[in-house]
């Protein structure tokens, strides 16, 4: 009996020790002013579906189990001898762009979905002997499993949040490799599940560098003005390495006048507290940013920071005090003209540049967090911003792993992005279904988002109905509407559900006492196919949808925002309709070349002549 107990526990340990074998280390904010080093460019790949790189012939991880032999890619094995059997070659194998995904890059893979491994040989050389190196990642969809230089550093889940590794005690002066295995494949009980709208491109799809720093180091910090204060900085600042108690960290905000120390305890941390009457908020109006110092020892991080309030009154979203209408549109992560995954810094100016153009103050970055070039640009423009994490549709609301996986990419967004003045809005999904473990999933996830970060706003893409007594008369009764700090829904009157003409006879009957967003309404069109305001798939058809669609919100008391769906064409399998379709989308105001649509033009002019009655 005691042997079996023993062997139970013994296989417990093994399985929760194997769980957290490899734990990616915690996440660096501010990367880009720090110093780094792209490993951006040509990685070689070896396409691997059966994923015979990973997995030895009884299914058994190779980095996992002693092998004999060449197998696993990770090993990068080179035949030295005419005699040795290695079955692949990553030197010899052709080349993917990073950033980038692999669907648009090799026509082979448009479709694909599985394991490629990626390959990069580099050089390194310290600045400093006694400094820590870090290699961090922007994005990998889905699932990455990394190793440098033969040695696994570790696994990350999760196709939308950035992850870095220390590799201090791995990496060399001179021939260094790291190997990347990316699987795209969707699962149940992934984030997102199995079902979604949007092409799942995998790959090395955002910026990786490596990051060096001192030994103790500014890992995380956070400052901006407290929950309704105008005049009161707050946050906080956490120190990574040894010696952390009672280090001395300075803030220091030259143009408002600001120079200030605080003192770490013995885990690194100190909170930060800090009394100004010389900030000048940023708005979309002015979008003013600071230079924002932060010296701890030897390590220096210097960042462009806004200072805003959010919150909501009864009807009202109040920006800096003041009643704000969010003149919105919803957008993917793609560079439309190319077709492929977005990623850069031009691609997000492109994109805001369009939100700009549309007389937009407020863009809805669907349905996962974006790169984080589209949060500093939007400071930069004066955008606010919506962030969500892919909770969509039906996720497996009863597997512990998958809440966690969700927890963990919104803390991963919340972490990057929490020093960003046009981020208003943290959202926790998009279009789920009213049954009681989704309740608990997502109030669990608002309730983790509000204890990271008590200056934002809460929402979520919720779904309106019609009374079984009369479908005219439009209400929300999902109960997660009492937990949001603004209520937002989609509503597609007129494209699935009627026709525009039944825009005329909605009743919107909301009693929540909360302000209301229309987080999606839209309708397909085809750039350059005409006909009448009847026809299915004409800028027609889209124009006066859009048109009777307005006019029925604007009748809605609490309406204070609206993000129609969607500011360019994406690419989805869902969507085959030869000649109309071709598999896009084609609910964007903009086209797949870069033309705008006549309803582009309807929103444009509402949002120039909307005044909001306060």
């Amino acid at each position: 009996m005691k042997n079996a107990i023993f062997i139970k526990l013994f296989f417990v340990l093994i399985f929760v020790t194997s769980e957290n074998l490899f734990c990616q280390s915690p996440l660096i904010t501010g990367t880009i002013k720090r110093k780094t080093e792209t490993l951006n460019g040509k990685w070689h790949y070896i396409i691997d579906p059966y994923e015979s790189g990973f997995y030895n012939y009884r299914y058994q991880p190779y980095d996992e189990v002693e092998h004999p032999g060449s197998g696993g890619y990770y090993k990068n094995f080179i035949q030295t001898d005419k005699s040795d059997l290695i079955e692949y070659n990553f030197d010899k194998s052709p080349t993917l762009l990073v950033p980038g995904d692999w669907n648009t890059q090799d026509e082979r893979l448009l479709y694909y979905e599985g394991t490629i491994w990626y390959k990069k040989s580099f050089d390194y050389l310290k600045d400093n002997s006694s400094n820590r190196i870090f290699i961090y990642f922007g994005a990998a969809n889905y699932q990455a499993d990394v190793y440098l230089n033969g040695k696994k550093l570790g696994r990350h889940i999760g196709g939308f949040t950035p992850f870095n590794f220390e590799v201090t005690d791995i990496i060399k002066d001179t021939g260094n490799f790291i190997i990347v295995k990316v699987d795209n494949k969707r699962k149940r009980e992934a984030v997102p599940t199995l079902n979604t709208d949007w092409w799942n491109y995998g790959g090395l799809t955002r910026d990786v560098k490596i990051i060096e720093v001192p030994e103790t180091f500014i890992r995380d910090y956070f400052i901006q003005l407290k929950r309704d204060s105008k005049d009161i900085l707050s946050g906080y600042v956490k120190l990574d390495g040894n010696n952390l108690n009672n280090v001395p960290v300075e803030i220091h905000i030259p143009e408002a006048g600001i120079k200030h120390t605080v003192q770490t305890n013995e885990k690194g941390n100190a909170e930060i507290e800090i009394r100004t009457s010389k900030l000048t908020l940023w708005s979309p109006e002015n979008p003013k940013l600071y230079d924002v110092t932060l010296k701890a020892g030897q390590d220096i991080v210097n960042e462009k920071t806004g200072f805003r309030t959010i919150s909501t009154g009864g009807k009202e979203i109040l920006l800096n005090g003041q009643p704000v209408f969010l003149k919105g549109i919803c957008i993917h992560e793609e560079n439309v003209l190319r077709g492929n995954r977005a990623y850069s810094k031009e691609d997000a100016r492109m994109i805001l540049g369009w939100v700009k153009e549309l007389s937009g103050n407020f863009a809805r970055l669907a349905h996962y967090p974006h790169n984080g070039y589209m949060a500093r640009v939007a400071d930069e423009m004066g955008i606010m911003l919506w962030e969500e994490i892919p909770v969509y549709w039906t996720i497996d609301w009863e597997n512990e792993k998958t809440f966690n996986n969700a927890k963990s990419q919104l803390k991963d967004v919340i972490t990057r992005d929490k020093n960003r003045a046009s981020v208003i809005f943290w959202s926790v999904g998009n279009e789920t279904p009213v049954i009681e473990p989704r309740l608990k999933f997502m109030t669990s996830l608002i309730a983790e988002a509000k204890k990271l970060d008590n200056t934002r706003l809460i929402s979520a893409a919720l779904e309106q109905h019609g009374l079984e007594e009369d479908r005219n008369i439009r209400v929300i009764t999902d109960p997660l509407a009492d937990y949001v700090d603004v209520l937002s829904f989609n509503e597609y009157i007129g494209w699935y559900d009627g026709l525009p003409d039944n825009c005329e006879n909605i009743i919107w009957k909301i009693e929540q006492d909360k302000p209301v967003i229309i987080s999606e309404f839209g309708a397909g069109a085809l750039q350059g196919f005409h006909g009448d305001r009847l026809t299915r798939w004409t800028e027609e058809f889209q124009e006066d949808l859009y048109r009777k669609t307005l006019d029925m919100l604007v009748k809605i008391p609490q309406l204070r925002g609206t993000t129609p769906w969607i500011l360019c064409d994406f690419r989805s399998p869902r969507r085959p309709l030869p000649v109309i379709q071709d598999g896009w989308n084609r609910k964007g105001l903009i086209s797949q070349t870069g033309n705008k649509k006549k309803a582009f033009y309807v929103l444009k002019n509402f949002y120039n002549n909307f005044e909001l009655n306060k």
